[in-house]
């Protein structure tokens, strides 16, 4: 039995009480400290302002930070030439809802004491910083054979714990206090500037959040509470935005031996979100190590599976992935029923709300890590489908809305979007992950919600009837004129500026009816090659998901209706003189005016093309004054006039449609090629190869990292790209 020294304190009757002693050496191994693992994110800074975006109104965060299980409120590391933040994790920050805040640069910073002397965390030598997969790490040297290590992990989906170890080297018993001190950034405007107020509680400190209903800044309910619970006795006092909170008694560390101070940092949005998380923290504190444990343990799985099959000189890369996707990871809250996967918790906009087709991208590359959490993303968007039962919307029933938020319209959400959808890839999303998980189950639960989704496309988006379908807008208030149509079409297509929408090129919106002449929506005047294709993909799918199911007429039905827009596509959206994919117009001709797009390409993706076709488009693909850019797959080519390699859909490279090319060319044989783009891609993509963020998307001809940091369809499809 090894030596064990517990010592009971009074606490309050809610929360358990652990301060434990054991000697150093007796301390099970820590799995977590992969060393090829260690720092491949930068994590380390603090904010300097509440606003993410520091003094400027930025919408992007500049600090990459760490969050996991779901939860609202995230952390970082501190740096080196910043002692000011020593002794605590920078943050957190908190998201009001929808938007991102800091609510402090250090809020629990911990000292240490000696005959009422602070003692320098630096005495011993420099401090050591250290984020690992699942777990951020702090190490201090003291003068006098004194060791501290803070280390933060996830308890559960509101709750981080913090466990500082302070070993005793020497050769005597120290006696110690244990000091938190924090204080509030405050937001520089009102009301949300008065929003946060500290306050002292019997286990540590709280802070209370008023009720502020900014829609495109800051959303609280007065219900909000961020809570710092210790498992030992402390008293706090508050003077206006800081705070203080000592340990009750002295901290005996005997020689040879380590003691334990633990405590949670929990962000909830409602009062029963409060009271139920005061149990599982307190449970969370009685058993700090089996949450060490259970943690590691997971986390050794997410970096096993993601690394099967990738070469050892990659697997940083697959690990930083996998810390995107987590950290974007949000727990159900509010009007978000399943837990899914924010775009990046680092853009403003970006951080409280599910997308349609990320989410498709994102649930295919999760499946490969954390299937549970790719069937939830996938049910977090059809958990709002539209019904025909719908007040607002009956004609739509069938339709995934294209973003959904912790609020809806009704609540006072801005962000929500029912404008228009998104292409449709979730047969896709399905299929893979049920290729990761074999259950059928879960392709029953989805497979009528597919067919409705299909069905509603060819409704709703067919103009002319032709079996080809268009991009759209719905009958929405916010659709009020046939510009807010075309622009709500292009975000349907997902490629929100790219020149095939645009106005000046001849881009117009059309009304779309039923057989009882109303109004269903919108459809613009040209019929895409991504989203038929898509659409034809999708159906194959299907029919492999209905084949599984047994039902073998509905599997037959769906491979004939995507062989037939297989047919079409290939047959009128082909250009022999230019060797590739276009957008056609409602009359047929199509749109080669208009330059080459990258989703000329997704024919190959989707094994639409024929061979001759494929090996026209590989030969665009390959060109450097093309699609070969130093980075390849530009959005635009580099040929064409409308091409600006830093304008969002007009010329930089998305993961998502390079990922497409990639499998395109390796679907029709040319694996050679798709070797070398991949490694081009990987190696000249700033900040892949090292410890940056993976970015929204790159500026082709210098390879800089361009728009949101952290992005997580990129993660996702990076995976797979390994």
């Amino acid at each position: 039995m090894r030596p064990l020294l517990t010592a009971t304190v009074a606490v309050t009757a809610v929360l358990a009480t652990t301060l434990s002693a054991a000697p150093a050496a007796a301390q099970a191994p820590d799995r977590s400290r992969a060393p090829s693992y260690a720092d491949v994110l930068d994590l380390r800074g603090a904010p300097a302002t509440a606003h993410p975006g520091g003094t400027k109104e930025s919408t992007t965060n500049p600090l990459n930070v760490f969050a996991d299980r779901g939860a609202w409120h995230a952390y970082a590391l501190p740096e080196q030439r910043d002692p000011t933040t020593w002794g605590g994790f920078s943050g957190p920050l908190y998201i009001a809802q929808e938007y991102p805040w800091w609510l402090s640069r250090t809020f629990s910073r911990l000292r240490l004491t000696e005959r009422g002397r602070t003692l320098d965390l630096a005495g011993g030598g420099r401090p050591q910083f250290t984020s690992l997969p699942g777990v951020l790490r702090q190490t201090y040297r003291l003068q006098g054979g004194l060791r501290l290590t803070l280390e933060l992990r996830y308890a559960t989906n509101r709750t981080a714990l913090v466990r500082a170890r302070v070993g005793n080297t020497g050769r005597t018993t120290r006696t110690l206090g244990a000091r938190w001190t924090g204080s509030l950034l405050r937001p520089a405007k009102q009301p949300m500037r008065t929003a946060p107020r500290l306050r002292a509680t019997r286990t540590g400190v709280g802070v209370d959040f008023a009720r502020v209903r900014e829609k495109w800044d800051y959303l609280t309910d007065g219900t909000e509470r961020f809570q710092v619970r210790h498992a030992e006795r402390v008293r706090t006092s508050v003077g206006g935005d800081r705070y203080r909170t000592d340990l009750a008694r002295p901290l005996r560390v005997r020689a040879g031996h380590r003691v334990t101070l633990d405590w949670t940092e929990s962000y909830t949005f409602t009062g029963a979100e409060r009271r139920r998380e005061a149990g599982r923290a307190a449970r969370a504190l009685a058993r700090p190590h089996a949450v060490a444990a259970a943690g590691a343990a997971r986390w050794r799985g997410y970096v096993r599976k993601a690394n099967r099959g990738v070469p050892a000189e990659r697997r940083r890369l697959a690990v930083k992935s996998v810390e995107t996707l987590v950290t974007n990871w949000r727990s159900a809250a509010g009007m978000l029923r399943h837990d899914g996967v924010t775009p990046s918790v680092s853009d403003k906009w970006f951080a409280g709300g599910f997308w349609a087709w990320d989410s498709w991208k994102q649930a295919v590359g999760t499946a490969r890590f954390a299937p549970g959490l790719a069937k939830d993303q996938i049910r977090s968007m059809f958990d709002h489908q539209i019904t025909r039962h719908d007040r607002d919307r009956p004609q739509d029933a069938g339709m995934v809305p294209d973003a959904v938020f912790y609020n809806d319209t009704a609540h006072g959400g801005g962000n929500w979007n029912e404008r228009n959808s998104k292409p449709p890839l979730a047969a896709w999303a399905v299929w893979e992950v049920y290729r990761a998980t074999g259950d059928r189950g879960f392709l029953r639960e989805m497979y009528p919600k597919l067919a409705a989704y299909q069905a509603w496309w060819y409704r709703n988006r067919d103009h002319d009837h032709d079996g080809l379908a268009e991009y759209g807008a719905t009958v929405d208030p916010a659709n009020r004129t046939p510009e807010d149509a075309r622009l709500a079409a292009a975000w349907e297509s997902g490629m929100d500026n790219a020149p095939r929408f645009d106005a000046a090129l001849g881009t117009k919106t059309l009304v779309n009816r039923d057989r009882h002449g109303a109004k269903t929506g919108y459809s613009v005047n040209q019929e895409s090659v991504d989203l038929n294709a898509y659409l034809a993909a999708d159906q194959g799918y299907l029919a492999r998901i209905a084949g599984a199911l047994g039902h073998r007429r509905a599997a037959a039905s769906w491979r004939g209706r995507a062989a037939a827009v297989h047919r079409a596509v290939r047959a009128t959206m082909f250009d022999r003189r230019t060797g590739w994919f276009y957008d056609t117009s409602l009359g047929g001709h199509r749109l080669v005016a208009r330059g080459r797009g990258i989703e000329g390409a997704v024919p190959l993706w989707t094994g639409t093309a024929t061979r001759a076709q494929a090996r026209a488009v590989r030969k665009a693909l390959l060109a450097p004054g093309e699609f070969g850019t130093r980075v390849p797959f530009p959005t635009v080519a580099r040929s064409s006039p409308y091409f600006d390699p830093t304008a969002y859909w007009r010329g930089p490279v998305w993961l998502d449609q390079a990922y497409f090319g990639v499998r395109g060319l390796r679907r029709y044989g040319y694996e050679r090629d798709a070797r070398r783009l991949t490694h081009r891609l990987l190696r000249e993509a700033a900040g892949l190869s090292g410890n940056g963020p993976i970015r929204e998307n790159y500026d082709p001809l210098t390879g800089k990292g361009l728009n949101a940091r952290n992005f997580s369809w990129s993660a996702a499809l990076i995976l797979p790209l390994l």
